[in-house]
């Protein structure tokens, strides 16, 4: 990959790692709910599933799911169903309050975290027809591939992990303190229990 061409890719993951999506809104509630720091195994899960989108499309894979409407709508409404279960949840979960009328929040897992970081990146079928079309730009197929996938899945990682970290998870880590009592922490269930509930209707109308 000429270096010309990895500044293309550079800047068009910066792009698109900023614009709003479920992972943001994923990485934004980790931090709100469970710390900026913690947020990261958030961030992670959905890196593997990044990871597998792009092995998914390089295998040939992804050309299947593009092309089979049956199998894009299962996956589509798997994905959809995933995100409403998330937001129907946290609509229904009343924040626990300590002894002196604070919140003090649902603590998940790391394993809990990186688990539902990778189910919202990976029921996603326009991410894997999203790369089908966006990774034959940057791959040479008459050059050595596996140098190449290294470099183009370790960029788009390397600049989702520093946007969500440092952008998503950041900005929310500023609310912290109004979500710190039981009212804040009961709006903001509300909040992000209505935008993944969006994000599903979006991925479902959208086409």
């Amino acid at each position: 990959m000429t270096l010309s061409l990895w500044f293309s890719l550079l800047t068009a993951c910066i792009v698109i790692s900023f614009t709003p999506g479920a992972g943001a809104i994923n990485t934004m509630n980790n931090s709100m709910r469970q710390g900026w720091r913690t947020s990261i195994w958030g961030i992670l899960g959905q890196q593997i599933a990044l990871l597998i989108h792009v092995v998914i499309v390089a295998a040939g894979v992804g050309i299947l799911v593009a092309n089979s409407p049956t199998l894009f709508a299962i996956i589509r409404y798997a994905g959809a169903a995933y995100l409403v279960y998330l937001g129907i949840r946290m609509l229904l979960s009343k924040p626990d309050v300590a002894s002196d009328g604070t919140s003090t929040g649902h603590r998940l897992s790391r394993r809990s975290m990186v688990s539902r970081g990778i189910l919202v990146n990976l029921l996603n079928p326009k991410a894997i027809v999203f790369f089908l079309a966006f990774t034959p730009q940057f791959i040479n197929t008459d050059q050595p591939l596996l140098g190449q996938y290294a470099l183009y899945i370790g960029t788009v990682i390397a600049v989702d992990i520093l946007v969500m970290y440092f952008f998503f998870a950041g900005t929310a880590r500023t609310f912290q303190r109004f979500t710190a009592t039981y009212r804040g922490a009961k709006m903001l269930n509300i909040l992000f229990g209505v935008l993944f509930i969006l994000v599903a209707l979006l991925l479902l109308l959208m086409h």
